[in-house]
């Protein structure tokens, strides 16, 4: 045996060695995780069933909570809020078996987030899946809620013509990876700015770009260039879908769309299909992304393109533009004048 350790053996077996620990250590905590939850809609189930076997109130709770801190003083989680948030997580949950076996895999805290922001039970798995998937943070989450991703992404009705050009079940999973609108008020932009000036501050900020896109996008580059003959083209962001196992190209567009837009996009997927994508994958797939478009002209640009591509708006900002702010009425004064027409139409 000899004490010479080469170092290109030595790195290759620390890195085994610190992938099997990260590996292990992810698993002890999401199987933590998972016994958490459960405990808590164990006592959650608890709480519901001793106050209507007993008649208990309130005071059970608050009561429960002084006891169980004595009895695990280092143990966290039993206040009273947190006990009637056990109690209200077994409630809304105990209905609906199928989101019981998923909330699981997410934090308590986004548990309390999603049942404190939403009601409808597809909304919530929709929110639940999108966490396990895309691992968001609690902050992720919110923001996710605030900007109605489900709204646009699992139940809008979107533009594209993926049930003519393409397989029956990658169709179905190209509907659901893409949205009708895309939020990207991240960007910070309030004023018009040039096609190119918009992409580079996506590329810049690829990160919140990704996790507007969703899951699966992979960023591969922008102004991506295909050569062919004597001639060059540039397509403005191209992206690689996992699950769809796909292209995704990206053309945008700071005015309204325009029926030539498919036609443009039809040629770049050709380019990409003959030069870029490799054998075992799917079709490549466009998305023409508009500040604004007329439902009309795309379904009609769409009919008879043989390439599969969908049309979707992107939205820069929430807050009213500057130059509308003052001309609408606050709060206050929509109050003033709605409430005394509502009153008078009730005598």
């Amino acid at each position: 045996m000899t004490d010479l350790i080469n170092s290109t053996d030595y790195s290759q077996f620390l890195d085994d060695i610190k992938s099997a620990i990260q590996s292990r250590h992810a698993k002890a905590v999401y199987a933590v995780n998972r016994e958490h939850i459960a405990l808590y809609q164990s006592i959650g189930e608890l709480i519901v069933q001793k106050q209507e076997q007993f008649g208990w109130g309130k005071s059970v709770v608050e009561q429960l909570s002084i006891d169980l801190k004595k009895l695990f003083p280092t143990a966290t989680g039993y206040s009273v809020q947190n006990l009637w948030y056990m109690r209200q997580f077994y409630l809304e949950y105990n209905d609906f078996p199928n989101l019981q076996q998923l909330v699981g895999e997410i934090p308590w805290g986004h548990n309390l987030l999603i049942i404190s922001k939403l009601k409808d039970a597809d909304e919530r798995k929709f929110y639940i899946n999108a966490t396990i998937d895309m691992k968001w943070s609690r902050n992720v989450l919110l923001n996710q809620i605030k900007a109605n991703a489900y709204q646009r992404q699992a139940i809008a009705t979107k533009q594209h013509n993926f049930n003519e050009t393409l397989p029956a079940h990658v169709a179905e999973q190209a509907d659901e990876a893409i949205k009708d609108s895309y939020m990207l008020d991240f960007l910070g932009i309030r004023e018009p700015m040039l096609e190119r000036d918009l992409e580079q501050k996506m590329v810049t900020q690829i990160r919140d770009v990704l996790l507007e896109l969703g899951y699966g996008f992979s960023f591969i580059g922008n102004q991506y260039r295909i050569e062919t003959h004597d001639k060059e083209y540039f397509i403005d962001l191209l992206f690689y879908h996992r699950r769809l196992k796909c292209l995704v190209a990206i053309e945008l567009k700071t005015g309204a769309f325009k029926p030539e837009y498919a036609g443009k996009m039809n040629f770049y997927l050709n380019l990409l299909d003959d030069t870029v994508r490799e054998a075992d994958e799917n079709p490549s797939i466009g998305i023409i992304l508009c500040a604004d478009r007329d439902h009309f002209e795309v379904e009609y640009a769409l009919k008879g393109t043989t390439r599969p591509m969908g049309v979707a708006e992107y939205i820069l900002t929430k807050e009213l533009p500057n130059e509308l702010r003052g001309r609408l009425p606050n709060l206050t004064e929509m109050k003033s004048k709605i409430l005394p027409k509502i009153k008078k139409e009730k005598r």
